[in-house]
């Protein structure tokens, strides 16, 4: 399905092309002064639309630092990475938030959610930020399907783990992102959870005109992406067979 590339000098033609590209990825962190440490050593990446790529690799081995670095979420030491055909590593800090505020969706272990708000506050929250309506029909249906319909009125504090999650899940889908990055989404889940959250996670890239880029050590979680890229030791090695984890 043609995409809508956003280019600087964008002319409003649709052009078919890969959701994210990144060559020549370093990124070297200083824990102190006279230390350094070579998190990515000359990655590249590249993920389509449609499909849900997987980024496997031992603990340690860059892979999350990776994702980061691809969402924006941490600058890279050199290297080139783009998003809907923008370069993300010259953008400024305010230009970046923006970016990812208006087209990117992120899905995280730790589930980022206010623990005294509702689950319906939290769902709404982005929305309020944004100056923004908040989506009720599009809203309902995906926590009918998260199976989370039942829990808007109880406070993300009283949720277990697997609920949080899922709410977490569901305020990036009702957001409705171009991109969604997700960071071990499953792994602090149990089984069925952890099969809700990837099913849903298959509904986005499957719809064609979006893109999931997700980190696990799940050789089960593995299984279930088209695309899998394994890192060890800061680079990419050859791609990994779909179902592998380290």
């Amino acid at each position: 399905m043609p995409r809508r590339v956003l280019n600087e000098d964008d002319t409003g033609s649709s052009v078919e092309r890969v959701a994210i590209t990144a060559s020549g990825l370093h990124k070297v962190f200083r824990p102190r002064r006279d230390e350094t440490v070579t998190a990515l050593r000359d990655v590249g990446f590249a993920a389509e639309w449609g499909r849900l790529t997987g980024i496997v690799g031992p603990s340690g081995s860059g892979k999350s630092t990776l994702m980061y670095c691809l969402a924006g979420l941490e600058p890279v030491t050199s290297g080139s990475v783009r998003l809907l055909g923008q370069e993300i590593t010259t953008m400024g800090r305010a230009r970046s938030a923006r970016f990812r505020r208006d087209h990117l969706g992120f899905v995280f272990q730790s589930y980022n959610l206010v623990p005294s708000m509702t689950v319906a506050g939290n769902l709404r929250l982005p929305f309020t930020l944004r100056r923004r309506p908040f989506p009720a029909r599009s809203g309902d249906a995906v926590l009918q399907r998260l199976g989370i319909a039942r829990l808007t009125g109880a406070r993300a504090a009283q949720l277990s783990g697997g609920e949080q999650q899922r709410v977490a899940l569901a305020r990036v889908l009702i957001s409705d992102p171009e991109i969604v990055f997700a960071d071990e989404p499953t792994g602090a889940l149990d089984s069925e959870s952890s099969e809700r959250v990837v099913e849903q996670l298959r509904r986005v890239a499957e719809r064609g005109d979006r893109a999931v880029v997700m980190v696990t050590h799940s050789a089960e979680v593995a299984a279930a992406c088209d695309r899998v890229v394994q890192v060890r030791d800061g680079r990419v090695v050859e791609p990994a067979p779909a179902g592998s984890a380290a």
